[in-house]
């Protein structure tokens, strides 16, 4: 009987150590911290889970989509010139040097013709024609009115007087077209050049003692730069999205703390063929002269979108081939749901099919659940 003592001591200690177990919190009869009900996971009172998840309601909103797209800065070629010479001749003066800004009718250049003196020389003839046929018209009338002369003299007279006076037109014209002005009389061989409009010489392709026997050669070229270009370049498959009028956000890497704000301007019909990429073009104002042409830049078109859910990216769930999201049921009560994502926002994601108004997500979190 003594012998029994022990043994029963010993029962009677492992019954304590296991109630003890079974009373501690790590212990077998804890609750667990996900319940799977036909499909719903629900989060007992009790589970750790529930101070590591955040539920939030969906935001339906009409967002437009940022479409990014590489770009540059061009001159505007309606506001850009190439001066060349009317005549062929030397360059006796250069008034300007490259950088140079210049106002409109400022002198540019001054080149010496032989061809501008013979220019000039006809049209002193043509005047001097024209004076002889406007006396002869006036004497054929006066003797035709006085019946000393037949008809046909007069209209003879006319019809010389008529073409002197086209003869003078034209040769006046050659000469204000070549830049002449009103007090060259003649004699001088020298054309002057000035500039079409405000900006800045932006090639120059002469210099005094030059020769310009090419007519066709450009001797320099001045462009407003008042306003720019931003030339984007669009993918091929997001060539769609774009179309004349469209806002656009522009930055540069040269002023990385500005944004430029414009509107497309039209859109090319036809994609480079070296880059398989649509042309896009955007107006800017520049009257501080920031942006320069061939400066690269980055083009940010507000593209409009229809009304759709928007959930953060924490709330989306990798499953196999498919995207999920965990929506409430009920409180603490959670099933799972798969979505279709359209354009990404950055920290947010654009849910086009899966939601409906007033659902709500797990958006912290719910990686624990899907384990």
């Amino acid at each position: 009987m003594i012998d029994s003592l022990p043994r029963v001591s010993l029962a009677v200690a492992l019954t304590l150590l296991m109630a003890a177990c079974t009373n501690t919190p790590g212990g077998a009869a804890d609750a667990p911290a996900v319940v799977a009900d036909h499909g719903v996971l629900r989060i007992p009172e009790k589970s750790p889970l529930r101070s590591r998840i955040k539920v939030a309601p969906v935001e339906w909103r009409e967002t437009p989509h940022v479409l990014i797209a590489p770009a540059v800065v061009e001159a505007d070629p309606a506001r850009t010139v190439n001066i060349l010479a009317p005549l062929t001749g030397r360059v006796v003066e250069l008034k300007v040097g490259l950088g140079a800004q210049v106002t409109r009718g400022q002198l540019l250049a001054v080149i010496a013709s032989g061809d501008f003196a013979q220019a000039q020389s006809d049209a002193t003839k043509a005047a001097d024609v024209l004076g002889l046929a406007k006396k002869s018209l006036e004497r054929a009338q006066g003797v035709k009115d006085a019946g000393g002369s037949a008809q046909k003299d007069l209209e003879a007279a006319q019809s010389a007087y008529v073409q002197a006076q086209a003869e003078a037109t034209r040769a006046q014209t050659r000469l204000a077209v070549l830049g002449a002005s009103t007090h060259d009389k003649g004699g001088s061989r020298r054309i002057e050049i000035t500039a079409p409009q405000s900006g800045t010489v932006t090639t120059l392709a002469t210099a005094a003692g030059a020769y310009a026997n090419d007519p066709n050669a450009v001797l320099m070229t001045v462009t407003n730069l008042d306003h720019v270009w931003i030339t984007a370049n669009v993918a091929e498959n997001e060539a769609a999205q774009i179309a004349a009028g469209q806002p656009v956000d522009v930055t540069l890497p040269a002023w990385p703390e500005r944004s430029f704000h414009g509107t497309v301007q039209f859109v090319s019909t036809v994609l480079d063929p070296d880059s398989r990429r649509l042309k896009a073009r955007i107006a800017l104002a520049n009257a501080d002269g920031a942006l320069k042409p061939n400066m690269f830049a980055t083009a940010n078109f507000q593209v409009p979108q229809p009304k759709a859910a928007f959930v953060p990216q924490s709330a989306l769930l990798m499953n196999n081939d498919s995207v999920t999201v965990f929506v409430e049921v009920s409180p603490w009560a959670f099933a799972r749901r798969t979505v279709v994502l359209g354009s990404d926002e950055g920290a947010n994601a654009r849910i086009v099919k899966g939601l409906m108004a007033g659902d709500r997500v797990v958006v912290a979190g719910g990686v624990l659940i899907n384990d």
